[in-house]
């Protein structure tokens, strides 16, 4: 029976690639046949988490990107073509989500910093490399959004509102690129990453998630890879415009 999932002979963009949700998708993506490029900040992680996907006999491209940076983007889109000769898959996976005390004192810094990573640079990218992909042989390009973007706090309103308008362009995406490029958005809830470690593993938080998650925990990296997969290769073939919700069951 054919492997609906293989994405041999494919190359995949991840912004965010070095740790978290972005590390497991590069490595489970590698694993069924991708070469990975991967995006982040600081070169030491991405060259790190490139040794990975190479230790799997796939192809690694490690770029230092802060996607927050408007014109430094053409400069990654460049670089990856430049390396491989073409993106099949794009995975806006970068983001960042700080806490203000309230709204009221939320400063401009810290909102203008979190709209430019989880908005502006996936929109930007987005427009790139979908472009791209519609002028030859198509794509898929995959949005990583948030449950907040449904669930706002006061305390994260600035991200839940970036996550939220990632959801709404997502579909504007799938108009404008199709047919040839299908545009979908993850929204996940809470995953146990380095990042949210302090506060995932918390007994606070722990009795939350028994009390209100279908499944009473939060997720482990890896179990977004699967509906990665499914949303970037031929078993989404129908699939577009589309937010799924990989949550477990948060209400």
């Amino acid at each position: 029976m054919k492997n609906l999932l293989d994405m041999s002979g494919k190359v995949v963009l991840i912004t965010g690639g070095s740790r978290g949700l972005g590390r497991a998708m590069a490595l489970g993506f590698a694993a069924q046949g991708a070469d990975i490029a991967i995006a982040s900040r600081k070169i030491e992680a991405c060259e790190k988490a490139a040794a990975e996907v190479e230790a799997l006999g796939r192809k690694a491209f490690a770029h230092a990107c802060h996607v927050g940076y408007w014109d430094r983007l053409q400069e990654l889109v460049d670089a990856v073509y430049g390396r491989f000769g073409k993106i099949d898959v794009l995975i806006n996976n970068a983001g960042m989500s700080p806490i203000a005390p309230s709204l009221l004192e939320t400063s401009e810094a810290l909102f203008d910093k979190v709209i430019d990573i989880n908005f502006k640079g996936p929109f930007r990218l987005s427009a790139l490399v979908g472009s791209r992909m519609a002028a030859g042989d198509g794509g898929a390009i995959i949005n990583i959004s948030s449950i907040n973007s449904v669930r706002p706090t006061a305390q994260t309103a600035p991200y839940a509102g970036a996550k939220a308008a990632l959801n709404a362009i997502t579909r504007a995406f799938a108009h404008e690129y199709g047919p040839k490029v299908r545009v979908n958005c993850i929204m996940c809830g809470a995953f146990h990453t380095d990042v949210s470690k302090a506060w995932s593993r918390s007994e606070e938080f722990t009795a939350k998630a028994r009390a209100e998650f279908a499944l009473q925990r939060a997720g482990e990296p890896e179990e977004v890879v699967s509906t990665a997969l499914y949303l970037a290769s031929d078993a989404s073939s129908f699939t577009t415009g589309a937010i799924v919700r990989v949550d477990g069951g948060t209400p």
